[in-house]
């Protein structure tokens, strides 16, 4: 609980900066850009190598891309019944089956699961959500955005350009090669940063703007992504008897608010700009009660 509260005091701090004249808007994108280029990795090459290679592992892989396939299965057939315009079935094929389960999810894990929790959180995150954006995430883009059609090219220099991707890679290969004392205590300081860093621009970027015309789609996305996915999860762990950390911390993965970096490439696309903060915005605020309640089923 004492994690949680910090995490949330971070959040209120970017909320209040927001409000002060000396922070220009681009405060949160500078903000991402250090956790991305620095606290991330640096992160992922302290955890990574602490993974104990085992079948439990596979339940942090595989989760995601089941639960991008039930997301999007079912806004498909939702689309389909409630006669949604294009945009609209193409921000939600987007949003929902993508979570923020690296900027929000690695310090909410934190929060409830401690340290353990992290290097899962990681790995869900790393070959599941930032892949599946930099593949599913273009295919969408393309048949729902009007943009260019991605290619093999262009989807495999993205991946392997994202640093917190390197790093894996590099965590990975360096598995049994001990850091040297003073790299350790630089990457120890700069992954400290990564919950009040994120937190803040979290905070300092976070809106809610609703409209009569987004709120059923607004409310079936959300409905999906904070509830039924996780829930889906959960069962089936249930049902195949996974309840390890690893199992846990991917079904609390799973319930992680809309992705922001998915919400700002359905922005640049023009898809719905409304219905796109107005999920990222809410669900990031509803999380926070979702979250704590999913976590009491694990």
């Amino acid at each position: 609980m004492e994690n949680f509260i910090l995490t949330v005091s971070f959040l209120l701090m970017g909320m209040g900066l927001r409000r002060l004249p000396r922070f220009p808007k681009e405060t949160a994108q500078v903000l991402n850009l250090f956790a991305i280029y620095l606290s991330l990795p640096a992160l992922v090459l302290l955890k990574v190598p602490q993974l104990h290679f085992s079948m439990e592992i596979l339940a942090p892989v595989i989760m995601p891309w089941a639960m991008l396939a039930v997301s999007a299965l079912l806004i498909v057939i939702l689309g389909k019944l409630l006669g949604w315009e294009k945009e609209i079935t193409g921000v939600l094929l987007l949003l929902i089956p993508l979570g923020n389960t690296s900027f929000f999810g690695i310090p909410m894990v934190q929060a409830f699961f401690g340290e353990s929790g992290v290097p899962y959180a990681v790995l869900y995150d790393q070959l599941g959500s930032f892949l599946a954006l930099s593949t599913y995430g273009a295919v969408v883009l393309a048949l729902y955005g009007g943009g260019g059609k991605p290619t093999m090219g262009s989807v495999l220099a993205r991946v392997v350009g994202f640093p917190p991707f390197i790093a894996l890679i590099l965590a990975l290969a360096c598995r049994s090669l001990p850091f040297p004392a003073p790299l350790l205590t630089l990457l120890n300081g700069l992954a400290a940063t990564l919950v009040p860093v994120v937190m803040v621009a979290v905070g300092f970027q976070l809106s809610l703007r609703l409209s009569p015309e987004v709120m059923r789609p607004l409310g079936a996305g959300l409905i999906i992504k904070l509830a039924v996915a996780p829930l889906i999860a959960l069962f089936f762990c249930r049902v195949l008897g996974l309840d390890s950390l690893a199992a846990r911390v991917a079904v609390f993965e799973a319930g992680m608010p809309p992705m922001v970096s998915a919400g700002a490439l359905a922005i640049m696309a023009g898809l719905s700009p409304r219905l796109t903060a107005a999920l990222i915005g809410l669900g990031i605020m509803l999380s926070f009660i979702t979250l704590p309640l999913l976590s009491r089923f694990l």
